[in-house]
């Protein structure tokens, strides 16, 4: 396997490992690592790195959605353009262009549900092109990144007997 894919698959997985620990399970030496940290981030293959919040398990009220838009385009405007416009957005969390029923589907974040909706019907359903919005708040969380949130409370079932 090449040794960007393997280093990039490892990131995902863990992006607080040492350069030295990367290099060992890649069989190079740490400055190769770090070598190709510079070129991934270089050239917009690495954008960030994040740690993944399970903000149920904190003081902060957080609420999200995920949000199905569709468009209308003419002959000014393209995705790239609304895409433009919306990821402009603090609240908008991603956005991506999808095939299937809808144009885009976006994440977005507010302190409640109301302020979603508000900046859904305020910002983003004004926009010229947008036709549709469809909002599902996110109610629970199991899984985020690859990351497995758990058994929060336990077995819900209810026991049935004969």
């Amino acid at each position: 396997m090449d040794t960007k894919r393997e280093l990039l698959s490892l990131l995902s997985t863990d992006a607080r490992e040492s350069s030295e620990d990367i290099a060992r399970q890649l069989g190079v030496d740490a400055e190769r690592v770090e070598e190709l940290l510079d070129e991934l981030e270089a050239d917009g293959t690495v954008r960030g790195y994040q740690a993944v919040v399970d903000w149920d398990n904190t003081d902060d009220q957080r609420v999200a959605a995920f949000v199905e838009l569709n468009v209308e385009l003419d002959r000014e405007t393209g995705y790239e353009e609304i895409a433009d416009r919306i990821a402009r957005f603090s609240e908008v969390e991603s956005l991506r262009l999808v095939s299937g029923d809808y144009d885009f589907a976006i994440e977005v974040t507010g302190d409640s549900m109301q302020d979603v909706s508000r900046f859904i019907s305020n910002q983003i359903a004004p926009i010229p092109e947008i036709t549709q919005t469809v909002t599902h708040f996110i109610m629970e969380t199991y899984k985020e990144a690859g990351i497995d949130f758990g058994d929060r409370d336990g077995d819900d079932r209810l026991s049935v007997s004969p």
